[in-house]
């Protein structure tokens, strides 16, 4: 029997009528990642089951200390430590950032000698040696130095209470990681930008505030918000030198009633909850500093659902010819 060849339409991917045919886009199959896949699930599942069956977990000891009023005065203190601390850190971080990249040497040279102490010391050991001053320095006095006279004098111990050694150990050390990081996000804008800006008047000062800082925050931001979220956690070190704080609180309560797992998983689970909340947070702090930028934004929560609802969803196809490939609304060609 004679075997029958394609014809030119048939070659080319043509129909009778002369239009393109479409061509059906085989996707390409990955067995290792269902099978990937499937293990991790399996090993979730276990997981998950044994949180749930595990009597020695105590669930029930958990959810009955997690609104109680201790761990909740300790949550509020934890939360004003991270503050506070925070906030003199950033505007630390700005003044010694502005110093390391100062034209005076001197000015230059104590920064990089406080980055370089605070950074270079455990936090742990900070906090003891602020929990611990008066052992050092009895007395606090006001005056004239260098053997003036003194108008006012205080005990160490009296004037530095638990709480101001914890934010001078927490607020200290936080200052000078955010130097590198405001130094870094300075350093990201472009020197004309500063030569603009005095060009028009403006003193290097108003130049910094008006105009570099707002650029260098879309680099600033990302890392503090890591910074933020580490404050958080770190605020559990004070337990050491006797602050209430959320874990200091819990360690309370497990010391009388003997219950140290369910207690700590009852403050794991209020840090999860805050440091849920500051995620959120810095996800739009970032959207809103990167605003103008040659990048796209990264959808929100609320535009990923609409999309996931009103989108039309379809196959793609591929034609042989220029005619336009379908695409989903909102994407690109």
């Amino acid at each position: 029997m004679p075997e029958v060849s394609p014809s030119a339409g048939e070659r080319t991917g043509e129909s009778a009528s002369g239009e393109p045919e479409a061509i059906k886009a085989i996707p390409v199959r990955h067995p290792g990642r269902w099978v990937a896949t499937v293990i991790v699930l399996i090993l979730l599942a276990i997981l998950v089951q044994s949180f749930f069956t595990n009597p020695n977990f105590h669930w029930d000891v958990v959810f009955q200390y997690f609104v109680h009023e201790s761990v909740l005065t300790g949550l509020v203190h934890t939360i004003e430590l991270t503050v506070i601390s925070m906030a003199i850190g950033i505007v630390g971080g700005v003044i010694l950032a502005v110093m390391r990249l100062s034209s005076n040497p001197v000015l230059s040279s104590i920064s990089w000698l406080y980055i370089w102490f605070f950074r270079g010391t455990p936090l742990l050991v900070q906090l003891l040696f602020w929990g611990f001053i008066g052992a050092l320095y009895k007395t606090i006095s006001i005056g004239i130095p260098f053997g003036g006279p003194q108008f006012a004098s205080f005990q160490t111990q009296d004037f530095i209470s638990v709480f101001t050694a914890a934010i001078l150990g927490l607020a200290l050390n936080e200052a000078a990681y955010m130097a590198e990081i405001v130094r870094a996000g300075i350093m990201a804008v472009n020197e004309g930008q500063m030569r603009a800006a005095q060009s028009l008047g403006m003193s290097q000062f108003l130049a910094m505030r008006r105009i570099v800082l707002p650029q260098a925050m879309r680099v600033i931001i990302p890392p503090m918000g890591n910074e933020t979220i580490s404050m958080l956690k770190n605020t559990s070190l004070v337990s050491v030198i006797g602050f209430s704080d959320l874990l200091y609180a819990s360690q309370l309560i497990y010391s009388r009633t003997y219950q140290t797992i369910p207690l700590l998983i009852t403050a794991s689970l209020w840090y999860l909850i805050v440091t849920s909340v500051l995620t959120i947070g810095q996800f739009y702090v970032e959207r809103h500093f990167a605003r103008g930028s040659s990048r796209e934004l990264p959808p929100t929560p609320l535009q990923r659902i609409r999309r996931l609802l009103f989108t039309q969803h379809f196959v793609p196809t591929i034609t042989s010819s220029t005619q336009a490939v379908p695409v989903p609304k909102g994407g690109r060609r």
